[in-house]
């Protein structure tokens, strides 16, 4: 190989040489470009991921909260419908109702006649045959039965009812009995049928207060129920 030629190869390695690390250089900030894009990228992905995760997470959240609150307002209701129901059945207990819903007064309270053995006991009620009739007080059934339930045939079949305060009631010339002695009655609930037993005129309740449970302590029964707030 002449001189002249092994410079001109030297220099053609020389060259050669420099080309490479040029190259080896620019695929170098290639690679650290893209990895700074991907290092972008993927921050921008992370940012966006927490947002929507943020977002999704606050969302829930609100959900929780409104079914907490829905729930919460429930069981308020609930507690508040119980202390009314109470409230109420207290009210009832408390009471005093009529005998009878639909009625025209018949014969009352005192009045003489061939009827009775002496004045009238109680205050009648004009009924048809089979009308219900309730227990004006909560209270206690002691008499139940034909023959006045004990106080004598004039009355047919009769109840009498011991309500607190040494008050009794009485219900005569029912065609049916739905009570026996010893019973626990609520006030209002149904007791009997009203008829025309006993010594009696026609269809009718026959109703008496008492102070006592037998027959000749009966009180004005009308004025009762208004002075415990029913009006007859």
């Amino acid at each position: 190989m002449s001189k002249f030629a092994a410079i001109r190869n030297s220099k053609n390695s020389a060259k050669s040489a420099k080309a490479g690390k040029y190259a080896l250089r620019h695929r170098v900030a290639v690679v650290a470009a893209g990895a700074g894009v991907t290092a972008a990228l993927g921050a921008g992905v992370a940012t966006a991921a927490d947002g929507g995760l943020l977002h999704l997470t606050a969302g829930a959240s609100k959900a929780v909260a409104a079914q907490a609150d829905a729930q919460a307002k429930a069981a308020a209701d609930a507690k508040a419908a119980a202390a009314k129901a109470k409230a109420d059945a207290a009210k009832k207990a408390d009471a005093w109702v009529k005998p009878v819903e639909k009625y025209v007064l018949g014969e009352p309270f005192g009045i003489a006649g061939s009827h009775w053995a002496h004045k009238h006991s109680g205050q009648d009620f004009v009924v048809p045959t089979g009308t219900q009739v309730h227990a004006v007080h909560e209270g206690t059934v002691v008499k139940a039965g034909p023959n006045g339930g004990g106080d004598g045939p004039a009355y047919g079949n009769a109840i009498v009812i011991k309500h607190a305060n040494g008050i009794y009631t009485q219900y005569a010339h029912l065609s049916q009995i739905q009570v026996q002695v010893g019973q626990q009655v609520s006030t209002g609930q149904q007791i009997g049928l009203s008829g025309s037993t006993g010594n009696s005129t026609g269809p009718h309740l026959h109703f008496e207060v008492r102070t006592g449970p037998d027959y000749g302590s009966g009180i004005e029964p009308t004025g009762f129920l208004r002075a415990h707030d029913d009006a007859v």
